[in-house]
């Protein structure tokens, strides 16, 4: 049948309007920001209990969350699976996803997981559902020149600008910072403590202190000085300068509880590791603590482990004294550090777990799962309740190299419970 002329025309341009407007309603469904929560269906599981031993291997870096769940960050979305002793990682327990905001780091306390995303927004959720516990603006995120892998361990292991510390009255608060602004974000319901301006990317975070301080390195008037911020009030406590100290300092701290919140010291040095110098920090002053002098000592409570000549040392970080000594473990690194464990990794791969105050050993075994080999290097570590998690890297490590080169296999995180 054909229509008339100007009917024809009519025709076409209500077509032509009809097609605007679907079309326009998939560019707005597909642009416009969108948020999509999928909450747990399943129970909440018990805390597990593995033995020691590798557990399996994982495409991305797990974080251990309330010693039940692994967290996981991908580009627009956290989530999690269990159990979190798992050979592989399955199927989601639950996921939240945002979006054009892009992730840009997750941090948990207890059952609380909190994300920050690229445009300033902080979502906190209940690891024991995936709901979304509360929102809160904060300060977007400082561009940074570090690599985010494949494997999310920056994102993770070590959410840059995210912070957590516990006060003494037992709140637990969330320190946000960015190139100009620095916020504290009351963990327990988002209510927003204080707020402060920075003077910009001339000063940098370190960590939190167990007394509830915020470390900085400030390098904006000349000689690089540690700043003190009490995370209750923003207000910046002390200024410090090792004594005799390098004009630039490379600042690490030690003794985390998780990641760099909750540290009970820190290590100070020049260029090249020039003069370095451990210290244990309160709530004044940093004290001088020579047992952590050496490269690659960790702290423990008060307990400082070391590798000195090939012999891992254990001695107390406040007076020095040598509580122990072990020389069977062959060529050995410090790996990493939890509560009550000290993890070293041997020249074969293996994890040779001790406890800090007697040097006992705890378990040892190869960090080895299916045919995969040890032929790697280590790459972003964390240990938390018990277990450790490792990236593994292609020989010879190309820290340039696109992940299919830098990466030892596709599944490159190894996971072992200790």
């Amino acid at each position: 049948m054909r229509f008339p002329r100007g009917r024809r025309r009519l025709v076409i341009a209500v077509a032509a309007l009809l097609a605007t407007a679907a079309v326009a309603v998939i560019v707005h469904r597909v642009l416009a920001p969108a948020e999509v929560s999928t909450v747990a269906r399943g129970d909440y599981p018990a805390p597990a209990r593995p033995a020691a031993g590798v557990i399996g291997r994982l495409p991305v870096a797990p974080l251990i969350v309330d010693g039940r769940l692994r967290v996981y960050a991908a580009h627009r979305q956290v989530y999690a699976d269990r159990p979190v002793d798992g050979r592989y990682r399955t199927s989601p327990y639950w996921s939240y996803r945002r979006w054009p905001a892009e992730l840009s780091g997750v941090v948990a306390s207890g059952s609380t997981v909190v994300s920050r995303w690229s445009d300033g927004q902080l979502v906190a959720l209940d690891a024991r559902t995936g709901g979304v516990l509360w929102r809160a603006d904060g300060p977007e995120p400082a561009e940074s020149a570090a690599l985010v892998r494949r494997t999310g361990a920056a994102t993770v292991w070590d959410a840059p600008g995210l912070q957590l510390t516990d006060l003494p009255d037992g709140r637990t608060v969330l320190v946000v910072t960015g190139d100009a602004q620095a916020r504290g974000v009351e963990l327990s319901g988002g209510r927003e403590l204080w707020r402060v301006e920075l003077p910009g990317s001339c000063r940098s975070d370190v960590g939190t202190t167990a007394a509830g301080q915020l470390i900085g390195l400030d390098t904006c008037a000349g000689a690089a000085t540690v700043e003190f911020r009490d995370a209750a009030t923003g207000a910046v406590r002390e200024r410090w300068r090792p004594p005799n100290g390098p004009d630039a300092l490379v600042v690490t701290p030690l003794g985390c509880r998780t990641g760099w919140s909750d540290c009970l010291g820190l290590r100070t040095a020049g260029p090249g590791d020039e003069g370095g110098r451990g210290w244990l920090v309160d709530a004044g002053r940093p004290v001088a603590a020579p047992a952590l002098d050496p490269a690659g000592a960790v702290l423990v409570g008060e307990q400082s482990v070391a590798v000195l000549d090939g012999v891992v040392v254990g001695r107390s970080a406040r007076t020095g004294s040598e509580l122990w000594r072990s020389a069977g473990l062959g060529v050995a690194r410090v790996l990493a550090a939890q509560p009550g464990r000290v993890h070293l990794l041997t020249e074969a791969n293996e994890l040779v777990t001790v406890d800090p105050v007697t040097g006992r050993q705890l378990s040892r075994f190869v960090l080895n799962v299916g045919s995969d080999g040890t032929g790697w290097a280590p790459g972003a570590v964390t240990a938390e309740d018990g277990f450790v998690a490792v990236e593994r890297l292609r020989k010879p490590v190309d820290p340039a190299g696109d992940d299919r080169r830098y990466y030892y296999t596709g599944e490159a995180v190894i996971l072992a419970a200790t």
